[in-house]
C-alpha cells in the first residue's frame, strides 16, 4: 500500500549577515504540515560561507536565532498560546533582519520529518 501524500507548506531559511548588500545564504528549512500537526526547523550553519558574505558575521548570534525559531516552533516564549499555523505564518512574515524565511512553497508528503530532511539536503546542506 502506498502511504497517502498529504500537503505541507515550507519556507528556506536565509541568513543575510548585511542586509545593505542583499547577499544571502540559505540555512535552514521550515516545514508546516496541517494535516499532520507539525512544524519544525531543521537548521544547517555553514560558517564558511557565511564568513565568504561577511567576514565580521556574528556566528554565535546567528546560531542563538536559529535556535530561537526552533523555540518558537516547538511553543517557547511569545509562542506558546499560538496555534501551529500561527507561528508558521509568524515565522514566515516579512522582515529585516540578519535571518528572514523566503517565499512559501508547498509540496506533498507522506512523511513531513523525513520530507524536511530531503529539503535540508537538497536546498542548504
Amino acid at each position: 500500500m502506498t502511504p497517502r501524500l498529504t500537503p505541507y507548506e515550507y519556507a528556506i531559511i536565509q541568513a543575510v549577515p548585511r542586509i545593505e548588500r542583499g547577499e544571502l545564504i540559505n540555512v535552514g528549512v521550515l516545514l508546516y504540515s496541517q494535516r499532520h500537526d507539525f512544524l519544525s526547523a531543521l537548521t544547517h550553519l555553514d560558517e564558511a560561507r557565511l564568513r565568504a558574505l561577511d567576514p565580521a558575521a556574528d556566528v554565535d548570534g546567528i546560531r542563538a536565532a536559529l535556535d530561537a525559531w526552533d523555540r518558537t516552533c516547538a511553543g517557547g516564549g511569545a509562542s506558546e498560546q499560538m496555534r501551529l499555523g500561527e507561528r508558521f505564518r509568524w515565522l514566515v512574515a516579512p522582515r529585516s533582519t540578519i535571518l528572514r524565511a523566503g517565499p512559501v512553497h508547498m509540496g506533498l508528503a507522506a512523511d513531513p520529518g523525513a520530507e524536511l530532511r530531503r529539503l535540508v539536503d537538497l536546498l542548504v546542506r
